[in-house]
């Protein structure tokens, strides 16, 4: 089964933009540098994008 290899936030994929691998529980997750603000700055905006997501804390 091939990864799917999209941004976690806008879904673009890895031939539309760059993006950063992230590891997260195991899982292998990939976000764009567009939304990495987000994942730094507003995790609150992954609930339900992101397991765990309702954890985090904003840097």
């Amino acid at each position: 089964m091939e990864e799917n290899k999209t941004c976690l936030v806008c879904k673009k994929t890895e031939d539309e933009i760059p993006l950063i691998l992230l590891t997260y529980k195991g899982k292998d997750l990939r976000i764009c540098p567009q939304h990495m603000p987000v994942l730094i700055h507003n995790p609150h905006e992954l609930v339900g994008k992101l397991d765990g997501a309702e954890g985090f804390e904003a840097g």
